[in-house]
């Protein structure tokens, strides 16, 4: 078993999402983050006060997935998150040790 966990641009989660449940994963937690990578950030100008923003809204996608769906549910959230510009966002994968339901108690469930 494998956790993804995915920062994607907010404009992005539906095409995601859309994309996911086209690949059969529905199970999905979904947070609004603030963050900062390679982009950096912006200067802006409000009321003729220069402000510099350093962090960038981003989404936070937990997906934990049996190995058989790792490559599909990679390829679904590459493709639908991608834009081609800085601040697409990054994937992480890793390894899940347990998955326990609570309301039945069973293991390995996913």
């Amino acid at each position: 078993m494998k956790l993804i966990i995915a920062y994607v641009r907010p404009e992005k989660l539906n095409d995601v999402k859309q994309a996911l449940y086209a690949r059969e994963v529905y199970s999905l937690s979904v947070t609004n983050v603030l963050g900062s990578g390679r982009q950096k950030g912006f200067t802006e100008t409000y009321r003729g006060v220069i402000r510099e923003v350093n962090l960038l809204k981003k989404v936070r996608l937990e997906i934990g997935v049996n190995d058989d769906f790792l490559d599909t549910t990679l390829e679904a959230i590459k493709t639908a998150g991608h834009t081609g510009n800085e601040g697409d966002g990054v994937i992480f994968v890793l390894e899940l040790a347990m998955a326990q339901r609570i309301r039945t108690g069973e293991d390995g469930i996913l």
